[in-house]
């Protein structure tokens, strides 16, 4: 009979990331064959993902082929709230799990041309753990903390923001009614990622969305230029 100090541990956590890294292997030699930009844009429940994301696509979309992955639990509410902004979504439902992983991402590029894409936004499941962990062949991880939220957040759930190519502080607009120490957030974030580029937006009021842009833009052009050499 097995005694409790003899049980073998199982490293389930390990095979698992080591499987969705070969997905994401896969998906990143599709994604860099087509000189497609692909964007993982993460966040907490409510920091306002989908609001940014239909003011980016209205302002890049008639100077780009975008397309969208929309992630979620349950409903198709925000893949109906992409798609009225004329660029192709496609849904995925978790059933339950906290975050996208490589496999299901790859799954969901049968919904697309890629050859016909400059660029792929995913946006991942609201959650503050678990997306960062799991690698979908992106070119850049991107995460939005809303002033709603709390400035010790980047310390509470450092994974995500070290993973981060770029943070936006999002509903900037809502600042002056909130207790959120701006300089405390940024100094935290940055801590824990020297190279993180840091935005200060509204996607209601459009503040400090044009360097947003700007950044973007950029990020596009190099996965293009990528392509052509």
């Amino acid at each position: 009979m097995l005694e409790l100090h003899d049980a073998e541990e199982i490293p389930v956590g390990a095979d698992l990331l080591a499987t969705n890294a070969k997905a994401a292997l896969h998906n990143r030699e599709h994604f860099l064959g087509h000189g497609v930009y692909v964007l993982n844009l993460m966040s907490g429940p409510g920091a306002g993902k989908t609001t940014l994301l239909e003011r980016t696509l209205d302002a890049l979309a008639p100077r780009y082929r975008l397309a969208v992955i929309e992630g979620d639990v349950q409903t198709r509410h925000d893949a109906d709230r992409i798609a009225r902004h004329g660029v192709p979504v496609h849904q995925i439902n978790t059933g339950g799990a906290c975050h996208l992983d490589a496999r299901l991402v790859h799954q969901a590029l049968d919904h697309f041309e890629l050859g016909a894409l400059d660029a792929l936004i995913i946006e991942n499941v609201g959650n503050l753990v678990c997306p960062a962990e799991f690698d979908l062949g992106e070119h850049d991880k991107v995460m939005v903390l809303s002033v709603t939220e709390g400035h010790d957040k980047p310390q509470k759930y450092p994974v995500m923001f070290h993973a981060a190519r770029a943070l936006l502080l999002n509903k900037m607009d809502l600042l002056p009614h909130v207790d959120f120490d701006v300089a405390y957030a940024e100094r935290a974030a940055r801590a824990l990622n020297l190279d993180l580029e840091i935005f200060r937006v509204s996607a209601r009021s459009g503040e400090g969305l044009d360097a947003w842009y700007r950044w973007l833009e950029a990020r596009i052009g190099k996965a293009q230029r990528h392509l052509d050499h």
